[in-house]
């Protein structure tokens, strides 16, 4: 019996693994609360369902379908007010389509329907863009001090609508020179980081030596500011003060502080390329409407 004892305190050291390989046993109950997590995965049910029930919340707004357009730009291409105004007006019941008041954010505006505005029946532009090829002695400011004349004299009767240059021109830069009355691309094409590439064509007074073409096409700092030059090259058989310059920028004063940065003094620069429109059949002077493709093109940069 005290062998048998013995026996048993000598086999309390297996025995005493079994408890710690028994402890898996107790996970029964684990899986048991496991089957409990089933309370949760019914909430994930309910979110599934709930989920369903906001569906009908997109429909409510409507798919944008052609010709269709947000109120607040349609307010906006009215020359009325800046979107940001108009959702002020629409959110105080200021505006009414089809004699109705409507207060929805996002409300899309179908063709044929009437647009008052604080009592004002709206009549939008149809957007216009055309491509001039400017010459030299055209600005485009509108400083009563500046004795140049302006750009728009030479697109003057090819549209009713009310038009404006995209970007600056001084009188000394010729090329491509793009009019719209539409406020969203003129706002696209003259941000900072726009995405669209212009290619120029620039005289300089003396050759451009090939270690500062080398430098130039690394990049450049210009007011503490690093600037990305996509490509630049001396231009096929012509001399090597002619430079080909392709940006990001529709900036020409930073095409011309790149080369003063290096001690050239820039005598002309052409605009021969604009966001993949080019001056093809298109002689200095002269205007044309861009394509629908062409337009397609642009809003899709």
């Amino acid at each position: 019996m005290n062998n048998s004892g013995g026996n048993k305190r000598g086999g309390s050291r297996p025995n005493s693994s079994r408890p710690g390989s028994n402890k898996p046993k107790p996970a029964m109950p684990k899986r048991a609360q496991g089957a409990k997590k089933a309370k949760p995965a019914a909430k994930a049910d309910d979110k599934v369902t709930d989920k369903v029930a906001k569906k009908p919340n997109p429909t409510a707004k409507r798919p944008k379908n052609d010709g269709e357009i947000r109120l607040n730009k349609y307010i906006s291409n009215s020359g009325a007010c800046s979107r940001r105004d108009a959702d002020i007006y629409i959110q105080s019941g200021n505006v009414k389509v089809n004699g109705v008041p409507v207060t929805e954010m996002g409300y899309m505006v179908k063709q044929g329907d009437v647009v008052n505005f604080d009592g004002v029946t709206l009549i939008p532009e149809r957007k216009e863009y055309l491509l001039l090829n400017k010459p030299k002695n055209f600005t485009t400011s509108f400083d009563e001090n500046d004795m140049h004349r302006n750009v728009a004299e030479l697109v003057r009767g090819a549209t009713n609508a009310k038009i404006q240059a995209v970007g600056r021109m001084d009188k000394n830069t010729t090329g491509l020179l793009l009019f719209t009355n539409d406020t969203d691309m003129i706002r696209k094409f003259s941000l900072p980081n726009q995405k669209s590439s212009k290619i120029y064509q620039v005289s300089l007074d003396k050759n451009l030596k090939f270690e500062d073409l080398e430098k130039i096409s690394h990049g450049v700092t210009l007011d503490g500011h690093r600037l990305f030059v996509e490509e630049i090259s001396y231009i096929e058989n012509e001399p090597k003060t002619e430079i080909g310059l392709k940006l990001r920028t529709a900036n020409v004063k930073v095409v011309r502080a790149i080369f003063e940065n290096f001690k050239y003094d820039v005598i002309k620069i052409d605009r021969v390329a604009f966001a993949g429109l080019t001056k093809k059949n298109l002689p200095r002077g002269n205007w044309r409407f861009l394509t629908e493709q062409e337009i397609i093109n642009l809003k899709n940069i």
